[in-house]
């Protein structure tokens, strides 16, 4: 049974839409951040291509790939902003390694 307040197409949806918008940006946010880490291992353990070198490859590529779909200037500070983290846990690979006998 149908409300007599109830008007098909008439509903209010923009709180909707922004929840859809929402949940898009966070998905090509997502999708891109694991496809950078996914990139990132592959050309550092099985090509056997030097950590700083395949950072630089992913990182350059994530910025690419972000301007191309329009994803801003967050997204450029956020690929710097990971890949400044991951020179602090090379370093600290590096150390603990040289700390290590044998």
């Amino acid at each position: 049974m149908e409300s007599a307040e109830y008007a098909r197409g008439e509903m209010d949806i923009a709180e909707q839409q922004r929840t859809w918008d929402g949940f898009m940006k966070a998905s090509v946010w997502g999708s891109a951040i694991v496809s950078m880490v996914l990139m990132y291992t592959v050309l550092a353990i099985p090509l056997g291509i030097n950590w700083f070198v395949s950072l630089v490859l992913t990182a350059g590529a994530g910025i690419v790939g972000g301007l191309a779909v329009n994803m801003g200037g967050a997204w450029i500070v956020t690929v710097i902003g990971l890949s400044g983290i991951a020179v602090l846990v090379q370093l600290i690979i590096t150390v603990s390694k040289a700390m290590i006998p044998g």
